[in-house]
């Protein structure tokens, strides 16, 4: 488990429940009141206020285990919650681990399923609130999640998720993406459709659009979740000198114009010159996009409708943006090379998700 976890205990008995949680979860730090301190086993014994404590730790981890009272844990973070995509995890367990409740950020933070882990090991019952788990339902602010989907208008989620507990009838569109998305009997209450019109009819309460395309039907960015999967490859030809800028400015045009969305750019591709341009690299870390980078060899053997000689000539391949979007994403152009005088070119592809494991 990589994420940040810690745990706080204000008794003997929490002690000994922390060290068996970390033993299961290893980089767990254990925070622990200092008149209880037996040993020196990693564990941070603290003399301040445990107010003061939880302050501090709430704003450094994104999981926090807490062995006391919920109303206690309660009266603690009151005045620290934000809202549920930036709140971290709370998990509150009683003195002798009967109960581990997920308190906050249960579906975002996994509050839920690290809740469900931890009481499997202690043998304890796990007490999970959220009524999209109640009622073993899809949960609207997780969908996609596994696999790194965004949520373009988080602003719909409450109401959508709302309409998806009181079982109305949900529409489903999806054109990209992976497919496994959900492995059991879809609910009663939502339906599949294969054109996205359909969401605007009155027979749909709400929906959720799976797709890469911008959406700008003010029904449907109304009515519906849209979901952003990482369905496409932006191919990039460069000089040394092409900046920041017109790498963004070259990408932004070219998705807006054909109506695609930035948000499901898995990542950039390119020819590998052996050293990475630093306008390149600022781009990955500015957006948090992968880079990806090809032999001229490899490049030179795709197939793609605009080869250049003069590339050619000078590159040893007769297409970069073009082929190394195609050999990236293993799917088909969507956009042919678009340039940008002097110093880009730009295509894009869209994986072909028929040849993903998903």
């Amino acid at each position: 488990m990589s994420i940040k976890v810690a745990i706080v205990c204000i008794t003997k008995n929490g002690i000994n429940i922390s060290r068996r949680i970390r033993e299961k979860i290893p980089t767990a730090t254990i925070y622990a009141q200092s008149k209880h301190k037996d040993s020196t086993d990693g564990i941070i014994w603290f003399e301040k206020n445990t107010k003061i404590m939880i302050e501090e730790i709430f704003k450094e981890y994104e999981s926090i285990i807490c062995i006391f009272s919920l109303g206690a844990v309660i009266r603690l973070i009151s005045n620290l919650l934000k809202d549920k995509k930036t709140d971290p995890a709370v998990i509150v367990i009683d003195d002798k681990a009967n109960f581990v409740i997920s308190a906050l950020s249960g579906h975002l933070g996994g509050a839920n399923s690290l809740a469900k882990s931890i009481a499997e090991f202690l043998n304890s019952t796990p007490v999970i609130t959220t009524a999209a788990d109640v009622n073993e339902t899809i949960a609207v602010d997780l969908l996609g999640s596994d696999f790194k989907w965004r949520i373009e208008n988080f602003e719909n989620v409450t109401k959508v998720s709302a309409h998806m507990v009181n079982e109305e009838q949900i529409g489903v569109y999806q054109d990209t993406g992976e497919t496994r998305w959900w492995n059991k009997e879809l609910p009663k209450n939502v339906t599949i459709l294969k054109n996205i019109d359909e969401l605007k009819s009155d027979d749909f309460k709400a929906g959720l659009i799976i797709s890469d395309r911008i959406i700008t039907d003010p029904i449907l960015v109304d009515k519906a979740v849209i979901y952003r999967p990482k369905s496409l490859v932006v191919g990039l030809g460069y000089h040394w000198d092409t900046t920041l800028e017109e790498i963004e400015d070259g990408i932004l045009n070219v998705l807006n114009e054909y109506g695609l969305s930035f948000l499901s750019v898995r990542n950039l591709s390119t020819l590998n010159r052996g050293k990475t341009p630093a306008s390149l690299a600022s781009f990955s870390d500015k957006h948090g996009i992968p880079l990806e980078f090809y032999d001229k060899e490899k490049l030179d053997k795709i197939m793609v409708p605009n080869p250049s000689d003069v590339v050619k000539k000078y590159e040893g391949t007769s297409s970069v943006s073009e082929a190394s979007s195609k050999l990236s994403s293993g799917g088909e152009l969507i956009v042919t090379k678009q340039k940008f005088p002097p110093n880009l070119t730009v295509a894009v592809s869209r994986i072909n998700y028929s040849k993903v494991n998903i």
